[in-house]
């Protein structure tokens, strides 16, 4: 009884030190842990929120000038802190040192940094996000080495490749006497911006960020402006307007649209006006080279993704030629990578004229006899522009065009489209492909600019194509023509321009014709004209079309100089042969052609008829030397005998011997050229011109066949 009377203590009557230890104990040990984390991280943003930080100053100067691998210094107030839960940087007099080679001391000095700063993005993500910024007297100089291996920008060890610029994501900025240097040697690039933050005057956005700078580009001078308009968060809350212009001489590109950010690029919303003399200068500051172009105006709405720069419903002209796509432009290991897909409805030849090597201005302003060069007192005109090798090295690129109608006098092609690849000074046109005539024409070509000196080859193909449509313009008539035309022309040469290239090239150039028939008007001698040269080989005037039972027109090239091998094409009554070549060197033709008939014929006045002259002003030897011995013979035989002896002179015996269609029609050479029975031809060039022919006579025969036949080479 006495026991039961002593009073129990009561749990509330027990010190609270003792209750709180009591239920630490009755806490799982991993919610201990959790609460002692908790607590060191509050005590130690606490120390940091009351003190602002400023103990961390020499810690901060001495970790980074370590990681850095540059002196990093603050020479005023320092302060690093949450607050509450950005991370509070503030700095005055703050360097950061540059590199040895650099032309500025310093990377980044500015009288006071002020920023906030999200703590999980130093941890997380590639970017830093900066909700704030505030920058006074500020100056950032941005360079790269002269061998384009190292950049001020990339921190830490010195010797490390140097990346491309990644921004912080700056929401909001307050930029006050800032600005910002970029030197760049491979570019030829050098700009000098400055900022400064004004208070908007627009009620919706609270402070406007105006940009201002100059620079030059491969020598050539431009100037920026801008202006950067920050939301007013308690009117609009919307996004960052940006208005900005380049100029440089006659180019102009406006950008206009919205940012996320300050430097926030990620989803922003542009548009992009560009127009010029020259779309060739605008490509120059992308990094990028493509020929010279008539004046043109494009717009194209413009976003960053990730590490692109897409240019997406672009749309404008060049010229008198319209383009429509796509492009991207992006940075893939620093290197300039241009991805586009781009069409066009109607393509000017004078537009074209560039891209294939033609000067611009001559060609725009003489039409085609400005393709015309004379060199040496001879007309040329395969073009003599050098790729422009140093600035293909910059960039790889991979662009798919397509064009519906080539406006050309003469030239039928049409639904062109090719596949360009440029990868590291490799240039692949693959495939290359148009409409001609109502055939179709295939290419693969390859400029392999990483060996000097460049070395292109070619693989030019020509499906079948009628032969009345190709050649209606010579007058050849579309109807009583059934005939088509094949072709194949593979050849490898050296040189840094499609002259030099051909003028060293060696391969070999077929064009085949199947049976069919081909019926020629007869026009004027005024140029090249295959009428009238059908009807002077195949006896005048015709009065129905010629039947070709098959035809072989080849030539094998050796430095540039192309040799018939052979020309053979077998008709019902005729087989024509010839002998000679062209040069891609001077661009000289001198082709012999004969036509000598199966069966007799008493009144055959078929001598050679020769093509000559040059690329550029070709022409057709009709009145040949071994004509005018006729005529001269049948004028003795008529004086010494009777008039009917005179036609004895241009009497043909009919003895020329068939061609088998096979070795024609698989385009083999002239050693395999074989006559209806199977033998060997004689009567065809075995490969060589007829200097290389000459050769093998005495001197003095040797002599006259040079001169007769290829004095030209």
């Amino acid at each position: 009884m006495v026991d039961d009377a002593i009073p129990t203590p009561d749990a509330g009557s027990r010190p609270l030190a003792q209750r709180v230890r009591d239920r630490w104990r009755r806490l799982p040990l991993i919610a201990r842990i959790a609460l002692w984390i908790v607590g060191v991280l509050f005590a130690l943003w606490l120390i940091l929120f009351i003190t602002k930080g400023r103990f961390l100053k020499g810690p901060f100067e001495r970790t980074l000038t370590s990681r850095l691998e540059r002196s990093v210094t603050v020479d005023g107030d320092f302060q690093l802190y949450f607050a509450p839960i950005a991370i509070k940087f503030r700095a005055e007099g703050l360097r950061v040192a540059n590199l040895p080679w650099a032309s500025k001391p310093d990377f980044l000095r500015a009288d006071l940094i002020d920023s906030r700063i999200a703590p999980l993005s130093l941890i997380f993500g590639d970017k830093v996000r900066v909700p704030w910024l505030e920058l006074r007297n500020a100056a950032v100089d941005m360079e790269w080495s002269r061998d384009h291996r190292h950049n001020t920008w990339t921190l830490g060890d010195p010797d490390k490749k140097g990346e491309p610029v990644n921004m912080p994501l700056i929401t909001r900025a307050l930029l006050a006497g800032t600005t910002l240097r970029y030197r760049d040697p491979q570019l030829q690039l050098g700009t000098d911006i400055a900022f400064e933050t004004a208070k908007a005057r627009d009620t919706r956005f609270a402070q406007a960020i105006s940009l201002s700078g100059t620079g030059t580009m491969r020598t050539l001078p431009f100037t920026l402006t801008g202006q950067l308009l920050s939301p007013n968060a308690t009117v609009s809350g919307g996004k960052n307007s940006l208005v900005g212009r380049a100029v440089a001489g006659a180019t102009v590109v406006d950008v206009t649209g919205t940012l996320p950010g300050v430097t926030q690029l990620e989803g922003s919303d542009l548009r992009l006006v560009a127009k010029g003399q020259n779309l060739r200068r605008l490509f120059d500051f992308l990094g990028a080279a493509i020929p010279d172009t008539r004046d043109y105006r494009f717009t194209s709405a413009l976003t960053k993704v990730g590490q692109e720069w897409r240019f997406t419903h672009l749309k404008g002209r060049f010229g008198d030629s319209d383009l429509a796509g796509r492009m991207t432009a992006s940075l893939p290991n620093g290197r300039l990578l241009i991805d586009a897909d781009l069409a066009t409805q109607k393509l000017d030849i004078i537009d074209v004229a560039p891209f294939i090597g033609y000067d611009l201005q001559r060609v725009a302003t003489q039409g085609a006899s400005g393709a015309i060069e004379t060199v040496s007192g001879a007309p040329r005109v395969l073009p003599d522009t050098p790729l422009r090798i140093e600035a293909i090295r910059n960039f790889d690129a991979n662009v798919r065009y397509t064009v519906k109608t080539l406006r050309a006098p003469n030239i039928p092609i049409s639904d062109g489209a090719v596949t360009l690849t440029l990868d590291h000074s490799l240039l692949t046109l693959s495939p290359l492909t148009f409409a001609m005539s109502g055939g179709q024409v295939s290419s693969d070509i390859r400029i392999d600019a990483r060996q000097q000196p460049v070395r292109t080859a070619y693989d030019i193909r020509l499906s079948p194509t009628p032969m009345g449509k190709l050649l209606a313009r010579w007058g050849v008539a579309e109807s009583g023509t059934s005939g088509t035309i094949k072709g194949r022309v593979q050849m490898t040469g050296l040189g840094d321009t499609l002259h030099d290239s051909l003028s060293t090239a060696n391969g070999r150039i077929a064009i085949i014709l199947p049976a069919g028939s081909m019926w020629a008007r007869n026009v004027q001698l005024s140029e090249l004209d295959v009428g009238t040269f059908v009807t002077k080989m195949f006896s005048g005037k015709l009065k129905q079309p010629v039947q070709i039972n098959c035809g072989l027109i080849a030539f094998t090239v050796r430095n540039g100089v192309a040799a018939a091998d052979p020309i053979l094409i077998d008709t019902r009554k005729n087989v024509m042969t010839g002998r000679g070549g062209f040069s891609f060197k001077n661009e000289s033709i001198d082709i012999a052609f004969r036509a000598d008939g199966k069966k007799v014929s008493l009144f055959s006045g078929q001598s050679p008829v020769g093509i000559n002259g040059y690329f550029a002003q070709p022409g057709i030897n009709v009145i040949s030397p071994e004509l005018m011995a006729r005529g001269g013979a049948a004028a003795a035989l008529a004086v010494v005998g009777t008039p009917l002896a005179a036609v004895l002179a241009f009497a043909d015996v009919g003895d020329a011997k068939g061609a088998a269609c096979g070795p024609i029609l698989s385009g083999a050479n002239a050693q395999g050229q074989r006559t209806k029975r199977g033998n060997p031809r004689d009567d065809v060039g075995r490969g060589t011109t007829a200097k290389d022919e000459a050769g093998k006579g005495n001197k003095g025969e040797a002599k006259a066949q040079e001169k007769k036949f290829l004095g030209i080479f």
